[in-house]
């Protein structure tokens, strides 16, 4: 079980004076790919739950784009360049990593997440052929997240169709003594702003956040729903 706190900024501004408040804390940011995957039936969805492949710089790697809280000229490459460009795509392979999680039974009440996941690491390279052809993925057998969402929620011989995505970047800072994420995250039809931060406390750890948002006259509100579900609603909350 993921629980997780998970205060809605509301504009740019906002986002941009947390950023700023937060710089000497800041780690690393990561500039995501976010894709999901349901069983063509339905049979994921109907049961709550949802696959998500997830791309972003490996930090073990090269790095797609330097750790930065400042705005970059270059906007993130990970699932672009391989989609006319063989060479690029083999090049981006070795530098993104990608983790593929079942997410289920999604509960968000007073700005607390709590969902019940499972991740693991996937190859980079068979990740992108799965963007490609959902389908593929009823053919793998040493995943074992993979097997899972195939047995345990019975898909079915239509296999495993996609359902699209969408990009977040995440700057990542430490910042007494707990992991705040600060998500900037691009849909099709809007942005939206977040601050999560996993915790067994989130009750304590919330109110540590509004506290420094409440005293830096930074506005802020409960989220209400994830982005995944923000995502299939097509409009922002």
């Amino acid at each position: 079980m993921e629980v997780e706190v998970k205060l809605r900024l509301p504009d740019s501004t906002a986002h941009q004076k947390v950023l700023s408040l937060l710089s000497p804390y800041h780690k690393k940011t990561h500039h995501q790919l976010n894709t999901f995957i349901d069983g063509a039936a339905g049979e994921l969805s109907s049961q709550r739950a949802v696959l998500r492949l997830r791309f972003y710089e490996n930090l073990k790697g090269k790095r797609v784009i330097a750790d930065s809280v400042t705005p970059v000229e270059e906007e993130s490459k990970i699932g672009y360049e391989s989609v006319s460009d063989p060479s690029k795509r083999a090049k981006e392979e070795e530098n993104v990593k990608c983790m593929v999680c079942i997410k289920g039974k999604a509960v968000i009440v007073n700005g607390v997440s709590r969902v019940e996941e499972d991740e693991e690491e996937l190859d980079s390279k068979i990740g992108y052929e799965f963007v490609d052809n959902p389908r593929k993925l009823t053919e793998v057998e040493n995943s074992r997240v993979l097997k899972r969402a195939k047995e345990e929620f019975q898909v079915g011989e239509g296999g495993f169709i996609g359902l699209g995505g969408f990009r977040n970047a995440r700057n990542v800072f430490e910042w007494n003594g707990v992991v705040l994420e600060v998500d900037e995250t691009k849909y099709d039809f809007g942005t939206c702003y977040e601050i999560e931060c996993e915790s067994s406390e989130p009750e304590k750890v919330k109110e540590m956040i509004e506290t420094l948002l409440k005293e830096n006259g930074i506005d802020y509100s409960y989220s209400k729903v994830s982005k995944f579900a923000t995502f299939r609603a097509g409009k922002l909350p």
